[in-house]
């Protein structure tokens, strides 16, 4: 017998669980089915970071700030804890501290310029030799990545009634019914695909012509005898170069070209660093970035040497012994915050936030049924 749904979701990532909440809120009927036992892709390997200073001032950053806000949410809501940490951007070098104060002063007016010692009294984790000043962004939260999505979906299951299916895999998805590979058959009348890095299980035509990239990052974490409650984040000159709030700082281009002459493999390897520092002591660290036909199963143990050798530059840690090492695959798009198609009739993809996916999957995932809540009402299965 076939079972019916308003809405199924395919993927129990950070996005297929975005989805799954704005789609329930609305009184729809939703299943979610993940192919794994639980939740393991990039949104249990990742720093935690909620990070709205990554978004470009304008329509990205606003919607990371609705995001953030939605988070909040959740947290009164008793589904997840969510700390209010705000971030630092640490500067050692003199074109480190021209781009932040140029960011500052002409592009975010939300962002303070402080002094070392300013800096080294909001963390406790900053090396002190060296340290020119930092940006102090209030922006920025941190969750538990290991957990949140676990507690998300529990959350949404006790108050909403969401259906989970774990270990299910799907199959196929045609005319509205949802095939798993068990056999179970579910009528939905709609269908979101969120399958994270798998881009070739459904609709892999439509993932093959979609622009996306796959990118591999290499991530450590540490234990600290010392805890500090509502550590900030801590993101190091290098990040600059990785997020494009930046890109309309015209002291960058310096900052580029010094680090491509002095350490090219830092570019060769996507290598900038950051520090995510939980109240548990546990700091996770990273990260770097290799892209399609570069991604390896194994993991290149000289990217982790280049990433603690530029990690010490920034950090005074009481322990730099590595607890555990991991890997994470995401997808990304080269232009667009997420790709969103219609595979086929009542069928969307959602897949590719990429690096921002703790970020603004809550905010994309309220912007897209905003715009297609009538058009899932007229479809509701019964």
């Amino acid at each position: 017998m076939k079972r019916t749904l308003d809405v199924a979701v395919v993927g129990a990532g950070i996005v297929g669980l975005s989805h799954a909440w704005m789609a329930a809120r609305r009184g729809l009927s939703v299943g979610v089915f993940e192919r794994t036992p639980a939740a393991e892709g990039a949104t249990v390997r990742n720093f935690g970071m909620v990070w709205p200073v990554g978004q470009p001032v304008g329509a990205a950053r606003e919607l990371a700030l609705r995001a953030r806000e939605l988070w909040r949410e959740i947290d009164s809501a008793g589904a997840v804890k969510v700390e209010t940490c705000g971030s630092l951007h640490v500067a050692f070098r003199e074109d480190e501290l021209a781009v932040i104060q140029e960011y500052c002063h002409t592009v975010d007016s939300s962002c303070q310029m402080i002094s070392p010692e300013e800096v080294l009294s909001r963390s406790e984790l900053v090396n002190p030799t060296g340290l020119l000043g930092g940006m102090w962004s209030a922006s920025e939260c941190r969750v538990d990545p290991r957990t949140a999505a676990a507690k998300i979906a529990a959350w949404l299951e006790r108050e909403y009634g969401v259906e989970f299916h774990f270990g299910t895999p799907i199959r196929s998805v045609e005319n509205g019914l949802v095939q798993a590979t068990s056999g179970d058959q579910w009528l939905a009348g709609h269908t979101l695909i969120c399958s994270g890095s798998d881009l070739k299980s459904l609709y892999p035509n439509v993932f093959a012509e979609s622009g996306l990239r796959l990118c591999k990052l290499q991530m450590f974490k540490t234990n600290q005898l010392r805890t500090q409650a509502d550590a900030p984040h801590i993101a190091s000159g290098l990040t600059l170069r990785h997020y494009t709030s930046f890109e309309d700082c015209a002291s960058l281009s310096s900052l580029k070209e010094r680090v491509a002459n002095e350490t090219p493999e830092l570019d060769e390897f996507g290598i900038h660093v950051m520090a995510s520092h939980f109240a548990s002591g546990d700091v996770i660290l990273g990260d770097s970035h290799e892209y399609d036909i570069a991604i390896r199963p194994f993991d290149n143990p000289q990217i982790d040497a280049w990433m603690i050798r530029e990690l010490r530059k920034i950090l005074k840690l009481q322990n730099w012994d590595v607890t555990e090492r991991w890997h994470g695959i995401y997808a990304k798009h080269s232009r667009l915050p997420v790709f969103q198609a219609a595979a086929s009739d009542n069928v969307d993809v959602f897949v590719g936030a990429g690096g921002a996916g703790m970020t603004l999957s809550f905010g994309l995932a309220e912007q897209y049924w905003l715009a297609k809540h009538d058009s899932v009402i007229a479809n509701k299965v019964g």
